[in-house]
């Protein structure tokens, strides 16, 4: 529970487990182009009310696109987007329910903290913020810090209140937008149990991140988008799935050898304390097992699902965008 002494979440009353309540986001063949170019083609989605959903996908794919689509910033060329219930063209019941925190940050610096999270508040309808504001500024580490004009700030406590001010009007749907940028693992760590307490008190959250160690320890679902059309979209059980047991983890000691050309291995990803190999279809795993053995010390050997990095450099790697431009 966050327990701040106030008015708790969603006094509307409607429980996460109403089978009558909307989805969070409902998109519906979405495009959206910049001249001649299209960012985002014919995109369908649904993030499921009371969930984190995470949006990951390279750089330029249409995520920042699609995310301010469904906060109003920009219209579709084509295609519909709800939010609970709401079309977004025009300004519908919604939009107070909602709250996005950009990847370029931006705080008015000569501002004091608390006036400046009082201003965020007050936006979103709050009369008489100040408890709601104590609650928070401690919570985040900040309590002596209300006081101090955002200038005097570091740049991770400066993150840490355009977190608050995102989330000061109690939104029901809270868009983040690579939240953990600058952060050292502490405030991080601090940063994912508040996300999470949240997410427990009803609120969805959408997350766009490009680490994918974070979309795997908190993302109910994952949705990813290249070149600016959807190529996954489900729980991170359903995506690892999709590619099968083809994933071998090793920790070897190679004593100066290497693991180029091994028979029966499409890739290898070295990660410094072990390896990941991508074995081809039909492959003996224990031919493969013998021939590192023969190269060097086996202290690890794991057949497995492939990571979520993994499956992202797959379908995002260099080897994948060669392969697509020449289909191009």
């Amino acid at each position: 529970m966050l327990g701040y002494d106030e008015v708790q979440w969603f006094a509307l009353g409607i429980s996460s487990l109403d089978e009558h309540r909307v989805h969070a986001v409902e998109l519906s063949d979405v495009t959206k182009r910049f001249g001649d170019f299209v960012a985002v083609d014919s995109l369908g989605l649904t993030v499921p009310d009371g969930a984190v959903y995470g949006f990951i996908g390279p750089n330029g794919s249409g995520k920042t696109t699609t995310l301010r689509m469904i906060m109003r910033i920009f219209y579709p060329n084509s295609g519909k987007i709800r939010v609970f219930g709401d079309d977004v063209v025009g300004k519908g019941p919604s939009s107070d329910r909602v709250s996005y925190l950009p990847e370029e940050r931006g705080l008015y610096k000569t501002m004091k903290v608390r006036d400046i999270l009082r201003f965020y508040a007050e936006l979103k309808g709050c009369r008489s913020p100040g408890k709601r504001i104590d609650w928070w500024l401690d919570r985040m580490g900040l309590g002596d810090w209300g006081a101090k004009k955002v200038e005097a700030l570091s740049k991770g406590m400066a993150q840490k209140v355009q977190f608050i001010s995102t989330v000061i009007g109690k939104p029901e749907l809270i868009i983040l937008d690579e939240p953990f940028t600058g952060l050292d693992p502490v405030n991080a760590d601090l940063l994912r149990d508040v996300i999470l307490e949240l997410r427990r008190e009803g609120a969805t959250v959408i997350l766009s991140t490009h680490d994918m160690s974070v979309a795997e320890r908190m993302c109910d679902f994952v949705f990813m988008i290249y070149r600016g059309r959807k190529v996954l979209d489900g729980s991170l059980d359903e995506i690892r799935s999709a590619y099968g047991t083809d994933t071998l983890r090793v920790r070897i000691a190679l004593n100066g050898k290497t693991l180029d050309g091994l028979a029966g291995v499409a890739n290898v990803s070295d990660f410094g304390r072990y390896q990941e190999l991508r074995v081809e279809n039909g492959a003996d795993t224990q031919a493969v097992l013998a021939e590192l053995m023969r190269r060097g010390r086996v202290d690890h050997f794991e057949l497995a699902q492939p990571s979520l990095h993994d499956v992202f450099v797959r379908i995002a790697g260099p080897e994948s965008v060669e392969r697509n431009d020449a289909i191009d």
